[in-house]
């Protein structure tokens, strides 16, 4: 490749950020709404750029693409490849170890074989698309390898890593039979950001400990090279969510939203991907006791509870999602009446629009993950609520409860305590409802994604 069409900046996902649209006979590659699309797109837009990741199971895509300006660099992977780097390391090994072992993590070594070749794709179709002295943004538990196999080969980069799902403890850390390679491979970046000082310190003990790195808390040296460790916690388009809730159209779905659940007195709403992580089961078993003990009338009260699907052909997905439609039934067979559910559960993905009409049409909004990086609906609700009003009810145990401190903050796993903090949230007066909500809309408008992208980019010197 000439060395003038090659990227002074160069993204690097496991995901693509596009979805193939056809029209007029044609395939057209649009880039996918999210938080850090928009956050990035303007930075790529600014010179030249290109975005490495797969493109997803049978996309078909070309060996390059474009959108909006942005070149993308495809990395096929094959079904094998999906099946041992994808589903089974990454998201059947790290993704529970990294949350606390919500549940058992599993090692089989034909898995982390294909992660480390799967690693090896991207970090090669990286270096074929990076200029001299280019920066490299590496994102997420997939690519924990990447940063060394790049710095061996490109050692003329400069090279950023952000971990977006939490890093776990010495105890929980230490299972991995291949911990030392995961940390040196993270250490050949020259910045390495977490969602929250706490994985970073995690981060650092663990070098010292097990990769024989030295230096500061903010500071660790490996093989002649220094790595930059800190927190730089992500956040969301607040401008964004303010400007579409005021919309005369999410307004007016709001109010249709309420009619449509029957005018109760209040709504609570859970908005998750449909993931053992997020506690939506026992979020459901929260709600039901309190249904059966009478403290929540279902005639005045509804839940609505949207599950995004997520990782279908996993098995602990599937069986999450079993459990989660049992819990429902359950509760509406119980408690509903002709015309009336208490629980109205929605297993599909939702326009930005609607969701921020469900935002503005919930009382109470439930974020109750047993662990989370970060949690970014907690944010949007947020930045949905330009009225004041509403009640965030807010696991401890996510990223996000770091920032968002005029929450009505609980342990997840406190059934008692849940309980009590629902019931409180249902019954907050307004005064109380504006005083919290201002204080947390000053953080999301304060901490906003384009300061992240902005933060971790001027760190690495772009």
């Amino acid at each position: 490749m000439p060395e003038r069409t090659r990227s002074e900046l160069v993204v690097v996902s496991n995901r693509l950020p596009v979805t193939r649209a056809r029209r007029g006979g044609n395939d057209d590659w649009d880039l996918s709404p999210g938080g850090l699309v928009s956050a990035l797109t303007p930075v790529l837009q600014k010179r030249t750029s290109t975005w490495v990741g797969w493109p997803g199971p049978g996309s078909g895509a070309p060996r390059r693409l474009e959108s909006q300006g942005i070149q993308l660099r495809p990395v096929h992977l094959t079904r094998s490849q999906v099946e041992h780097y994808y589903e089974g390391f990454s998201n059947r090994t790290i993704w529970p170890l990294y949350h606390d072992a919500v549940r058992p993590a599993e090692y089989h070594r034909i898995w982390w074989a294909s992660y480390v070749e799967a690693n090896r794709l991207f970090a090669t179709a990286t270096i074929d698309e990076a200029a001299r002295g280019a920066i490299v943004w590496i994102h997420d538990y997939h690519l924990q390898l990447a940063p060394r196999m790049i710095r061996e080969r490109r050692p003329d980069l400069r090279i950023g890593f952000f971990l977006h799902i939490p890093f776990p403890p010495q105890e929980l850390f230490a299972q991995i039979p291949w911990r030392r390679q995961i940390l040196e491979g993270l250490l050949g970046a020259d910045v390495i950001g977490f969602q929250t000082t706490v994985g970073a310190r995690n981060f650092t003990v663990l070098c010292r400990r097990y990769a024989g790195a030295e230096g500061s808390r903010d500071e660790l040296r490996l093989h002649g090279h220094t790595s930059r460790v800190a927190a730089f916690p992500i956040s969301i388009d607040t401008q964004e969510f303010a400007r579409v809730a005021a919309t005369p159209e999410v307004v007016r779905l709001a109010g249709e939203i309420r009619t449509r659940l029957g005018n109760p007195r209040r709504v609570l709403l859970g908005v998750d991907r449909l993931d053992y992580t997020k506690g939506i089961d026992l979020r459901l078993l929260v709600f039901e006791e309190l249904l059966r003990e009478k403290k929540i009338d279902p005639r005045d009260c509804v839940l609505v509870q949207v599950a995004v699907p997520s990782r279908e052909q996993v098995h602990a997905y599937q069986t999450l999602r079993n459990e989660v439609e049992r819990l429902v039934g359950s509760i509406n067979g119980s408690f509903g009446d002709v015309g009336r559910s208490p629980v109205h559960y929605l297993h599909r993905s939702f326009a930005m629009p609607e969701l921020v009409a469900l935002y503005r049409a919930a009382d109470v909004m439930l974020v109750t993950p047993v662990r989370d990086g970060m949690n970014l609906v907690a944010k949007e609700y947020v930045a949905s609520r330009i009225d004041e009003r509403g009640a965030l009810v807010l696991s401890e145990l996510t990223g996000a409860a770091h920032e968002l401190r005029a929450a009505l903050q609980v342990n997840p796993y406190d059934v008692d305590g849940l309980k009590e903090v629902f019931v409180r949230a249902l019954e907050l007066p307004e005064s109380e409802q504006a005083r919290r909500m201002i204080a947390l809309r000053r953080v999301v408008e304060r901490h906003h994604v384009h300061a992240w992208a902005n933060a971790f980019l001027e760190g690495l010197g772009a």
